[in-house]
């Protein structure tokens, strides 16, 4: 290897692990140049602990799902920059790993040393999107919903292609009736809960030291208005009431009829009929970075 070609060699290895030139000249001298081999060499050795970019804020990305019958996976994978969100390698290793969420039941741990198609792990194939892109680069979280008992269903919103984009929902609706009938309507309530945000199906869904916190953030609020304490302790519970209703997906306007409540259209459409929501799960790129 030339002595220019060493030097870059050796610059790329420290800008991705962070090591210093001593050892990443010898791990490109021992791997001959390869720089993935050199990487893991250091990683074995316990000197390269994380990468420099790893400290660098990666909240933008994309969320991908995947679907075969009644089985539905979806990640979230972010990037630094939305220009990296668009990248073919970036959306192809996304996709990818979606079906492998599947296989896997979302569990990340055992998505991170699945064997992709080019027969390295998730985790050497990342490390490797990483060097080659230049930026930081993670795998967040990831679900997974299945059950014989259930009819699922998935929503992505600002779709950059089929299931794969900025927002993702996953919805498991219990009920008699089949998923020709509630084809639509589940495609809406998953597209509602994508746009409305829910924390929780119900109330007691909620976590209840937030609920908590919010009633102390409310009853101070009105002790300083001057008002009766009787009338801040109905305000109080108004105020608290609305909370739990624009938070829980059952007690929501319904994004379709704002009259009306999403536990109204769930009886609606029921008819004589069960319909259950029984589980979402809802993935905002870079929401809570």
């Amino acid at each position: 290897m030339s002595s220019d070609n060493l030097l870059i060699k050796v610059k790329q290895l420290r800008e991705i692990t962070g090591v210093g030139f001593k050892d990443c000249k010898n791990a490109i001298d021992e791997t001959k140049g390869d720089i993935e081999k050199s990487i893991e060499l250091l990683r074995k050795k316990g000197i390269a602990k994380a990468s420099k970019r790893m400290g660098r804020v990666a909240a933008e990305g994309l969320v991908c799902i995947y679907e075969q019958g009644n089985s539905f996976s979806m990640i979230e994978i972010n990037s630094e920059t939305d220009f990296v969100a668009k990248n073919s390698d970036f959306i192809n290793f996304a996709e990818e790993v979606s079906k492998l969420a599947l296989i896997k039941a979302g569990k990340m741990n055992d998505i991170l040393i699945s064997e992709m198609n080019n027969k390295k792990n998730v985790q050497d194939n990342l490390i490797s999107l990483i060097s080659k892109i230049g930026e930081k680069i993670t795998l967040r979280r990831s679900d997974f919903i299945k059950s014989e008992k259930c009819i699922n269903f998935s929503y992505t919103h600002s779709a950059v292609k089929t299931n794969i984009g900025q927002i993702g929902v996953l919805l498991s609706l219990e009920t008699t009736k089949n998923k020709e009938e509630l084809s639509v309507f589940g495609k809406q309530l998953a597209m509602h809960i994508a746009a409305s945000s829910p924390l929780g199906i119900d109330k007691s869904d909620l976590n209840q030291n937030m609920v908590e916190k919010e009633k102390e953030i409310i009853t101070e609020e009105l002790k300083n208005s001057g008002k009766d304490t009787k009338i801040v302790e109905k305000i109080a519970i108004g105020k608290l009431n609305k909370f739990v209703s624009d938070n829980t997906l059952l007690n929501q306007e319904w994004i379709m009829e704002p009259k009306k409540k999403v536990k109204d259209i769930l009886k609606e459409i029921a008819g004589k009929d069960k319909i259950v929501v029984k589980k979402f799960t809802r993935f905002k790129v870079g929401e809570g970075v």
